[in-house]
């Protein structure tokens, strides 16, 4: 059996180092797990990497990173741009520390300069640095808000974007054209540095992204925006120091760390999974909340590039904003003000994934911008600000995803939770200033556009097992559209891989208009959805659903009829 084979050789080869020998040697007598480290090289995806940390071809470590790196150095070549560099970011999980550096020397060791943090930075910092360094490419080691287990690579290109078609696939057969694991180069630091092909950057780059946030400010903090009350925590990650530098520098005075949560911790030992969407994360947040009788929590994940948020509601209770409604509160609030202010341009565009919810939708029209839907990924959202800047044909305003992600401004072009977190609070201060809390203005967008409701539903389905299930389940979908669905007629179906979209009544088929992906779209009847695709990051097949209600009661009460209709249920 091949995986055997694999697994024999690792235990023989010298490149390996003793340590990695003695993990595998404990297995010897486990072979579902020999199986899984070996089965299959860790797939470098769109994106990357990611994946559990341990010895093995299936795994997350130093010959893996190595190998990617190889690969990546390989297409830089190619493309005559080693000349320009690579930055290189991490964040505060298990070995990241270790990776980036193994990644700076490898490109060293291929006479491609590397640009190294000197210490954890958050992800949206990592895409600042790309252009502001002019480098060709850059690379962050993280695995985003994965358990502690887990560990990623995300590529980025010259403009500030993860990789995108064709450089994805161009840099994937790079990587997957390297069979020997010895082939990567490698280079000691001290002759890095002397080379000049190493070097570690810090303080200059924050200050410059620092300075590009505050521009973005619309409505400067005034005395009653200073009196808000915010409690952060940044679960163990990158986000400490730049969220509180920027909160400071435009002026909030009140803002309380959960100080069991302040500094980075590689365990996440009180949360385990450092998850923004997950309500449970917030509960040292709460209570300190209540102490200090908080207006307002933030929750950033591990790279800092996602953020959770709850607010007091109309009982004085803490409620989490879905990704959709944080989206929508911080599209209309920019929206709106700039409007106000006569700063909105003509051309005008908000962006959206096709799986965020609709309200986007009526607040484009509301304000006449162009609204834009892409592929799920805030790598397709960056693609867009590319287009823009070399066609002219629109202003990116905002762009955001139903999982937490968020961008205003075009300094990062991945999704950025520093600056959410900044013109979040800003938005606060404002409606506070006007005598409304953020929950009213949310209920106000509500009564303004409708009753927006969404809701994801993921399920785990973990190894090799879990992967074929997950093919077998979007397989059967394809083969069977539904016609109706939690008492919702469905109108049409989009299939991203067929590149089809296929009237249910009529038969009539037109194409997506977007690019390859293993996504399923139902459009229904009165602006209500539903999405299914493999998660691209973790063992799970997702669930979208959307409606509009008449109310937040009607809402409510359709979207559990669709979301738990048989037809959207598997068995696990």
């Amino acid at each position: 059996m091949k995986y055997l084979e694999e697994y024999n050789a690792w235990l023989k080869n010298p490149y390996f180092d003793e340590a990695t020998r003695k993990e595998l040697e404990a297995l010897k007598d486990n072979e579902k797990e020999i199986r899984e480290r070996f089965y299959k090289d860790l797939e470098f995806g769109t994106g990357g990497l990611r994946g559990i940390l341990g010895a093995g071809i299936n795994r997350m470590n130093i010959y893996t990173i190595r190998r990617a790196t190889q690969g990546l150095a390989n297409y830089i070549i190619k493309q005559k741009g080693e000349q320009k560099g690579v930055a290189i970011a991490y964040d505060s999980r298990r070995m990241s520390p270790q990776f980036a550096l193994q990644a700076a020397l490898c490109l060293a060791a291929n006479n491609i300069k590397a640009y190294l943090f000197d210490s954890l930075r958050p992800t949206p910092e990592l895409s600042f640095a790309v252009r502001e360094l002019g480098c060709i490419a850059g690379i962050v080691i993280t695995a985003s808000h994965n358990p502690a287990e887990y560990n990623g690579y995300k590529v980025y290109w010259e403009d500030g974007a993860q990789i995108t078609y064709p450089k994805d696939t161009e840099i994937i057969d790079e990587v997957n054209a390297i069979k020997d694991f010895s082939v990567a180069k490698t280079m000691s630091g001290e002759e890095a540095m002397k080379k000049g092909l190493l070097r570690i950057i810090g303080h200059e780059i924050d200050d410059k992204y620092i300075k590009s946030l505050k521009k973005l400010v619309i409505n400067p903090i005034n005395e009653v925006g200073k009196n808000l009350n915010i409690v952060y925590t940044p679960l163990h990650g990158s986000g400490n120091i730049p969220a509180r530098r920027i909160l400071h520098e435009i002026g909030f005075r009140n803002v309380h760390v959960v100080p069991e949560q302040e500094y980075p911790d590689s365990e996440f030992s009180t949360v385990g999974y450092p998850n923004p969407e997950d309500p449970s994360v917030f509960e040292l947040a709460k209570e300190l909340a209540e102490e200090v009788n908080g207006d307002i929590i933030l929750a950033t994940d591990p790279d800092a590039d996602r953020l959770g948020v709850q607010v007091r509601d109309n009982k004085g209770e803490f409620v989490l904003f879905n990704g959709n409604m944080t989206g929508a509160l911080i599209a209309e609030y920019v929206f709106s003000q700039k409007a106000k202010k006569g700063l909105l341009p003509k051309n005008a565009a908000l962006i959206k994934t096709i799986v965020t919810g609709n309200i986007s939708d009526r607040i484009a029209t509301e304000y006449d911008a162009r609204l834009i839907e892409v592929l799920t990924g805030f790598k397709y959202i960056g693609e867009q600000i590319k287009i823009f800047e070399e066609t002219g044909s629109n202003e990116f305003i905002f762009g955001y995803e139903e999982s937490y992600g968020y961008l205003i401004g075009t300094h990062s072009r991945d999704k950025d939770a520093i600056a959410a977190v900044m013109v979040l609070c800003e938005a606060a201060a404002y409606y506070k200033s006007q005598g409304i809390t953020l929950y009213e203005q949310m209920e106000n967008i509500y009564r303004k556009y409708g009753f927006y409701d969404e809701k994801t539903v993921s399920v785990t389905l973990k190894g090799i097992e879990g992967m074929e299930k997950i093919k077998s389940i979007m397989e059967s979908y394809r083969m069977n559209t539904p016609k109706t669905a939690g008492g919702y007629e469905i109108l049409k179906c989009r299939d991203y891989m067929a590149d089809t979209t296929t009237d249910v009544k009529t038969g009539e088929v037109s194409p997506t208009g977007l690019p390859e992906a293993d996504v399923l779209y139902y459009e229904m009847n009165d602006d209500a959805w539903c999405a299914i695709r493999p998660s691209g990051t973790e063992p799970k097949i997702k669930f979208y659903f959307g409606v509009k209600g008449d109310s937040k009661a009607d809402a409510i009460r359709r979207l559990e009829l669709l979301s738990g209709d048989k037809v959207f249920q598997v068995e696990v």
